[in-house]
């Protein structure tokens, strides 16, 4: 008989890739697939790419071309390109690099199944891209990564223009999944053990604007509070321009709706905001920041900046920073700008010089440290629920310790005890200490809560043991606030 054929995804940028990625595995697994051991070159491997980082075409030719040598020792490897640079490169792919079996764009992942066999069949490459979604992602099989946290798809697509993005014209206009859609998957979610779920969205809070109600998501937050069993809702990316109270009304009331808001700035400068068509100004922002830390105080903000965009001034770039001084960011994603080819900045007079923007960079980057490291020495003392784990702490095996997210989704490193938690479970533990980017909890851990979620990660490892992850992520701490400085990445609201 012979065997399974196996599969690895490798995935490239923001949240809305490592969620069709999970699709992607599903898919792939329901066709009978089954995952690669761990270092071993699997049957097909899957490229889920991003246009928008830094030379992501540079990134995947070199990373086709390592691959090649194994495509022509083992003919029978298939290697496929999905994802937002190849719905913008196309038939470009498999020009630069015939040995590429299957390329596929952001609108048709359920068809990947089906290409690779027709590949395989017809002995030749497979190029489809759809210009407009014909099947919602959230319909296709999926495959998640964690036990204990989700991500829920409210949306997809993107009807903002701004001049450094390319993301609507890879992913198209939004398109809004029904009310009782999305928590029709929630509940299912919950019934399998799930404690966390992040709402998705390329602009989450403009939920609602297909069918025609704009106080939709916060209807849908509220919602959210009446699902027995569910422990923390997040939400990821709101966008300024289109943040409403009511959406700040239904966070403060509903118990389980994180206070943890991430609010894209992209730059201080009115000026700069204005050629970058983001259609709100500093002041706005700001307005927004106040008005929630009025109803949750205890809320942590995060947010991403782009330095050095096209025609920035000294000026601009110093606005930013009364903005990030002003606003006190728990943490910030932040990047230099670099062009983006197909964006209407790329073609931009007054391009900033590398060293300036370099330098502008680090002044950034140094200001949010100390402002994270101070309002994350405020934490000290305090008693937090954490929510255990998998994999967030690189040094918990040197240091014999766990680590998890507290509430406002700060990471917490802590002193496990006697009792071993699981990932999935939560434990009480009193902050002992604070780095700008983490929180020490090294004292006896107050209480452990033993939860659904932890009973289903134990049940995934008490399985027979298979084949290792089908899912290899392109970047760490993907869905998460990752240290600074971070020097690329996907910006997406």
């Amino acid at each position: 008989m012979e065997s399974a054929r196996t599969y690895e995804v490798r995935t490239y940028g923001c949240q809305m890739n490592v969620h069709d990625s999970e699709r992607l595995s599903g898919l792939l697994e329901n066709a009978g697939y089954v995952p690669a051991a761990q270092g071993e070159t699997a049957d097909v491997v899957v490229f889920n790419t991003c246009a928008v980082r830094e030379n992501a075409d540079n990134k995947l030719y070199g990373n086709l071309g390592h691959l090649r040598p194994s495509k022509v020792g083992n003919p029978g490897m298939q290697i496929a390109v999905g994802g937002c640079l190849a719905q913008k490169d196309q038939g470009e792919i498999v020009r630069r690099a015939p040995w590429v079996d299957v390329v596929f764009g952001t609108h048709n992942i359920g068809s990947l199944p089906v290409l690779l066999e027709r590949a395989r069949v017809q002995q030749e490459a497979q190029v489809e891209i759809k210009e407009s979604l014909e099947t919602f992602p959230s319909t296709l099989p999926t495959k998640r990564e964690s036990a204990y946290a989700a991500w829920v798809s409210v949306s997809v697509g993107c009807n903002n223009t701004c001049t450094f993005c390319i993301v609507p014209a890879l992913r198209g206009k939004e398109k809004d999944r029904r009310p009782g859609d999305v928590l029709a998957e929630v509940r299912t979610l919950v019934d399998q053990g799930v404690l966390e779920i992040t709402l998705l969205g390329q602009n989450v809070n403009t939920y609602g604007v297909e069918f025609g109600d704009r106080l939709a998501f916060g209807k849908l937050l509220r919602a959210c509070g009446g699902i027995e069993g569910l422990e923390r809702v997040r939400f990821t990316s709101p966008h300024p321009a289109a943040f409403t109270d009511d959406v700040i009304a239904a966070m403060a009331e509903t118990p389980n709706v994180m206070h943890q808001l991430h609010m894209p700035l992209q730059s201080g400068s009115d000026r700069v905001l204005k050629a970058m068509r983001r259609s709100y100004r500093a002041d706005r922002f700001l307005g927004i920041i106040e008005r929630v830390r009025a109803a949750m105080p205890d809320a942590a903000i995060s947010t991403d900046i782009i330095v050095g965009f096209p025609g920035e001034t000294e000026e601009d770039f110093q606005g930013t920073l009364d903005v990030v001084r002003a606003s006190r960011f728990a943490n910030a994603f932040t990047f230099q700008y670099s062009i983006r080819p197909g964006t209407p900045a790329a073609t931009m007079d007054h391009q900033v010089p590398k060293e300036v923007v370099q330098e502008r960079y680090e002044r950034l980057v140094a200001l949010q440290t100390e402002i994270s490291w101070a309002e994350n020495k405020r934490q000290v003392g305090r008693t937090l629920e954490v929510l255990v784990a998998e994999g967030e702490g690189r040094k918990d095996e040197a240091t014999h310790r766990m680590s998890g997210r507290a509430p406002d989704n700060r990471l917490v490193h802590f002193a496990p005890g006697a009792e071993i938690p699981r990932p999935g479970d939560v434990v009480s533990a009193r902050v002992t200490y604070a780095a700008p980017h983490h929180l020490v909890a090294d004292g006896p851990v107050l209480g452990l809560r033993r939860t659904r979620a932890g009973d289903a990660w134990q049940a995934r490892q008490d399985a027979p043991a298979g084949p290792g992850p089908g899912v290899m992520l392109g970047m760490p701490s993907i869905g998460r606030p990752a240290p600074l400085p971070q020097t690329s990445g996907c910006s997406v609201s």
